[in-house]
């Protein structure tokens, strides 16, 4: 499998990221939840749920990649961390199907891993086209739709989300320390944020204030920054350096906002 999520696009397969809170229900008619599953420094496993809200079988695939960010890019490796099972489903019509998210070994103290939940729909033989004359029949298979959701595990001493079944130490809450700035690569504008904390920042309803007035830079997800991590997304050139980026955090109630690097 290539690393880059964009050679993915780029061979044809819709490719969905369900990064908001609740349950997600896409152009498909697969149901999947939780879609921000997390293996805690306690936990051996964890669970996650589809089921097929449509008239037809849903055959589905899962797989867990090790999920990275290198060069402002995403990047995905094949990895036996965490195993997804089963990991083939068939699921009628208005059925459910449990996948056991199982973590084969231990996360460091203090660290959070991050993995990538690929689904792939496939479909049924009767949904297949036939293939042109001489090739071969398995080459003409094609993914219906592909969901991707993101999965992180942690370490002795570390957790991010809020669980009210769980007593934890305050102390471990871990927080995404981030700063931007405004770059100019090969003639376009980016904004490039960087991720110095212990833990993963999701970020959504990005905008920035400019004279007085509230420019949304997107609504809804602006993307993800793993820890260590740094990530570019394309701005106006417009859009001034020196405004702070009004952001969400982790799907925190209030916007926080963040000074541009000097």
């Amino acid at each position: 499998m290539r690393s880059a999520s964009r050679r993915w696009c780029a061979a044809g397969i819709a490719l969905v990221f369900l990064c908001t809170a609740g349950l997600v229900q896409a152009a498909s008619s697969v149901l999947i939840w939780p879609i921000d599953p997390v293996l805690e420094a306690d936990q051996q496993a964890s669970a996650l749920w589809l089921e097929n809200r449509g008239t037809e079988t849903a055959n589905l695939q899962i797989r867990v990649f090790a999920w990275s960010q290198t060069g402002f890019e995403e990047q995905y490796q094949n990895q036996r961390d965490v195993i997804g099972s089963p990991p083939v489903a068939r699921i009628e019509p208005g059925q459910k199907q449990l996948v056991r998210l199982t973590r084969t070994r231990e996360v460091p103290p203090g660290q959070e891993l991050a993995y990538r939940i690929i689904i792939d729909e496939i479909p049924s033989a009767l949904q297949v086209p036939a293939p042109p004359e001489g090739k071969n029949t398995a080459a003409a298979i094609r993914f219906q739709m592909r969901y991707s959701v993101p999965l992180f595990a942690y370490g002795a001493g570390l957790w991010s989300k809020d669980d009210a079944t769980r007593q934890r130490d305050p102390k471990g809450a871990g927080k995404p320390e981030l700063s931007w700035q405004k770059v100019n690569v090969a003639g376009h504008s980016y904004i490039e944020v960087r991720n110095q904390g212990a833990v993963h920042a999701r970020l959504t309803d990005a905008s920035f204030k400019q004279g007085g007035q509230t420019r949304p830079l997107v609504e809804g997800l602006l993307g993800y920054v793993l820890p260590g991590a740094s990530m570019r997304w394309p701005v106006p050139d417009a859009v001034s350096a020196d405004q702070p980026l009004q952001v969400r955090v982790n799907g925190a109630p209030q916007l926080e906002s963040l000074a541009p690097k000097r």
